[in-house]
C-alpha cells in the first residue's frame, strides 16, 4: 500500500526549539526517500516558543527555509501555515513553553492523540509521523498514538543527521550547492556535505481493536490505551440473564432479549462442549433449546414469548438465525472494535454447505452469573 497514492499526504512532526526537524524530514522524504513521499500538507506540534521559531525560520520571506527547500529540489506547493502549527497547551488552557510536570505530560498526550485521531479519520489521507523533534515524551506519545490509531498506509520515522550538523541552528537540510555555516566554536562547515538518513520505525497497529467511541473526538490518551490493554487480555465471557448484559473481559454491553437468548444458547452449547449449529438444518430440539433460553428471560406468561414462538412455528429458518447473529456481531464490534470482538463472535467452520456456527471460547472462559453494577 503506497502512501504516495493517497490524495492527502500529511507530514506530522513534533518539535521543541529546533524547527529544522521539519525541513530535515521533508528533505529525507522527498529527495532521498524510498519510496518517495511528497506531502500535500505539514502539521507541527510544538511549544509556544517552538511555534515562534518555526514561523521565523520556516515561514518568513527571509530566511524562509521551507520555500528554499522547495525551490532547491523542485517540490510542489505544500500547505504549511500558521494554522497547521499547533501549540501545545496545559490542562488549564495556557500555552506551554516547556513540559515540566505530570499534568503537562497528560495534556500533551491527549493533544497529540486528538491530532493523530483527526488526521487518520480521513480515508483519503496517509500520515507520515516523525518523532525526531521535541522532548522525548513528545516523540513517545506521537509514536504510541500512531500505534493505537494508525492505518496500513501510515508510517513512523526518525531522521538522523551527521553529528557535526546535528543541532546546528544554521543547518536546515543539505543544500544542492556549497553553503558555509559555522559550528559553535566558529569552525566552518559545508551544508551541502551533510548526511541525512531517514530511519523507518515499524510499529504494531492496534486501531482495529478499538471500540468506535475511541475513534471519535473526546477520548483521552489514557482511555484509548486502557481499551487496547483490555483487548490484549485473555478473553473471558460472563452472561447475566437478569439484565441481558454481557461482559467481554472488562467491557460490559447490553443485547436485545432475543439476541441475548441466541448468544446465551450458543454460549451454553460451547460451555457443554456441544457441536455448533448448522444454520441450514436447525433441528426441532435445537430450536427448543433457543426457546428455553428466551423463556428464561421473560417467563411463560410474557406476551413476547408467543411472538417468538409464532416466528419459529415451522422451525428456525436460516434468515432468522442469521439476523440474530448479525445483531450480536454489530453490538460486539461497536463495543470492542473489529479485533477485540473476534474471540467473542460466533464463527463458522466454513464447511459448506453444512457449516456449523459456534462460540470459539473454551468452557473455562464462559460463565453465567449476575453482573454486579459497579457504577
Amino acid at each position: 500500500m503506497n502512501p504516495e497514492n493517497y490524495p492527502r499526504r500529511i507530514l506530522l512532526c513534533v518539535a521543541g526549539l529546533s524547527p529544522q526537524i521539519v525541513t530535515e524530514t521533508l528533505y529525507a522524504l522527498t529527495v532521498i526517500g524510498e519510496p518517495r513521499f511528497v506531502p500535500t500538507e505539514i502539521h507541527l506540534l510544538t511549544t509556544a516558543e517552538g511555534a515562534e521559531r518555526a514561523r521565523l525560520t520556516l515561514l518568513s520571506d527571509e530566511p524562509g527555509w521551507l520555500q528554499r527547500l522547495r525551490q532547491d529540489h523542485g517540490l510542489p506547493e505544500i500547505r504549511f501555515t500558521l494554522d497547521t502549527i499547533h501549540i501545545l497547551r496545559a490542562a488549564d488552557g495556557r500555552l506551554l513553553n516547556d513540559i515540566r510536570d505530570v499534568a503537562d505530560n497528560e495534556a500533551i498526550a491527549d493533544t497529540i492523540t486528538a491530532m493523530v485521531r483527526e488526521l487518520t479519520a480521513d480515508p483519503d489521507s496517509a500520515v507520515h509521523a516523525s518523532i525526531a523533534g521535541g522532548r522525548k515524551t513528545m516523540g513517545f506519545y506521537l509514536g504510541y498514538a500512531l500505534s493505537l490509531l494508525g492505518r496500513p498506509q501510515d508510517r513512523l520515522s526518525h531522521v538522523l543527521v551527521s553529528s557535526r550538523y546535528e543541532s546546528n541552528p544554521d543547518f536546515f537540510y543539505p543544500t544542492p550547492q556549497e553553503r558555509v555555516i559555522y559550528t559553535a566554536d566558529k569552525q566552518p562547515l559545508d551544508a551541502s556535505a551533510a548526511t541525512v538518513v531517514l530511519a523507518d520505525i515499524p510499529f504494531v497497529r492496534l486501531r482495529d481493536g478499538l471500540q468506535e467511541a475511541l475513534l471519535t473526538p473526546g477520548a483521552s490518551f489514557s482511555a484509548v490505551v486502557a481499551q487496547a490493554q483490555r483487548n490484549l487480555a485473555a478473553p473471558r465471557l460472563t452472561l447475566d440473564f437478569v439484565n441481558c448484559r454481557v461482559r467481554c473481559g472488562e467491557t460490559e454491553l447490553t443485547l436485545p432479549p432475543v439476541n441475548f437468548a441466541c448468544y446465551a444458547w450458543l454460549a451454553r452449547r460451547a460451555l457443554a462442549g456441544q457441536p455448533g449449529i448448522c444454520r441450514n438444518r436447525i433441528s426441532a430440539a435445537e430450536t427448543a433449546e433457543f426457546l428455553a433460553e428466551y423463556q428464561a428471560l421473560h417467563g411463560e406468561l410474557d406476551q413476547d414469548i408467543d411472538r417468538v414462538r409464532l416466528a419459529l412455528n415451522s422451525g428456525m429458518e436460516p434468515d432468522y438465525f442469521d439476523g440474530r447473529l448479525a445483531g450480536v456481531r454489530k453490538v460486539l464490534v461497536r463495543a470492542l472494535g473489529k479485533t477485540g470482538a473476534q474471540p467473542y463472535l460466533i464463527h463458522s467452520d466454513k464447511k459448506r454447505p453444512l457449516s456449523r456456527y459456534t462460540l470459539m471460547l473454551e468452557p473455562g472462559q464462559i460463565r453465567f452469573e449476575a453482573i454486579v453494577d459497579t457504577q
